[in-house]
């Protein structure tokens, strides 16, 4: 699973897709590449409003089309090449859509849960499953999506929930579907100061548990992702439930 930064990595011959292919090789032909996509939503703001609200405002928005609509802008260029390029797989939620290529990427994305898209039985957690490895490439530290799957296992109380609403297809036509979900945006609890993810990946990276190196111009990192997530959830559960 990569999270790269174009800009940190410095010029590449091919840009994006020269980085997509290097990766492929360096995979091999029984090799996977998983990545988050999300969606840039032009009605995401529907989601601020009160819930009674959000459907007549949904009324005249487009369908979303999980295969041709543009990633979230937040991550970045290096997934919009992924997700145009012939052979990429997506799944079709609007709020966690993956996109995945390669020998296991249907694997990863069959039938991937609608509501609690990074919990139980999500890619994330199929991905932790077989062995996956999370490769950073000069990524922000707070951009680090298996992640959202420790908070799933983190033993912390009252965890905040969102319920979003989306323009989707239905079987008789366009409908407004809900999708039901841990805080991705905001966290599953106030926490002060930077966000937590960051401050879980410097603590784990200190262990001296990731390999760490040089990619182009990038401080990149290699990472074990169920041990990651396994880190995460023991931090999440440790400080979240503090009473200081």
């Amino acid at each position: 699973m990569v999270h790269a930064s174009l800009r940190a990595l410095g010029p590449v011959a091919g840009g994006a897709e020269g980085v997509i292919e290097a990766l492929e090789r360096a995979l091999g032909p029984d090799g996977t590449l998983l990545m988050i996509l999300g969606c840039e939503c032009a009605w995401d703001w529907v989601n601020e409003r009160p819930e009674e609200e959000r459907e007549s405002l949904l009324a005249d928005a487009p369908v979303f089309d999980a295969i041709n609509a543009p990633v979230f802008h937040e991550v970045g260029h290096l997934a919009e090449a992924f997700r145009q390029k012939p052979g990429t797989i997506v799944t079709d939620n609007p709020s966690g859509r993956f996109g995945a290529r390669g020998r296991l990427a249907g694997d990863l994305l069959k039938d991937a849960p609608w509501h609690d898209y990074y919990g139980s039985r999500s890619p994330l957690d199929r991905f932790c499953r077989i062995g996956g490895r999370v490769l950073r490439l000069g990524a922000a530290p707070d951009t680090t999506t298996v992640l959202h799957f420790a908070e799933y296992l983190a033993d912390v109380p009252k965890k905040r929930r969102v319920r979003r609403h989306f323009r989707c297809q239905g079987r008789d036509g366009p409908e407004t579907r809900t999708v039901e979900c841990l805080d991705d945006s905001n966290g599953i609890v106030d926490w002060p100061g930077e966000d937590y993810f960051a401050t879980i990946l410097r603590e784990y990276v200190a262990t001296g548990r990731a390999m760490r190196g040089k990619v182009g111009a990038a401080q990149s990192e290699l990472i074990d992702a169920d041990d990651l997530v396994r880190f995460g959830a023991r931090w999440m559960t440790e400080r979240f439930n503090r009473s200081d």
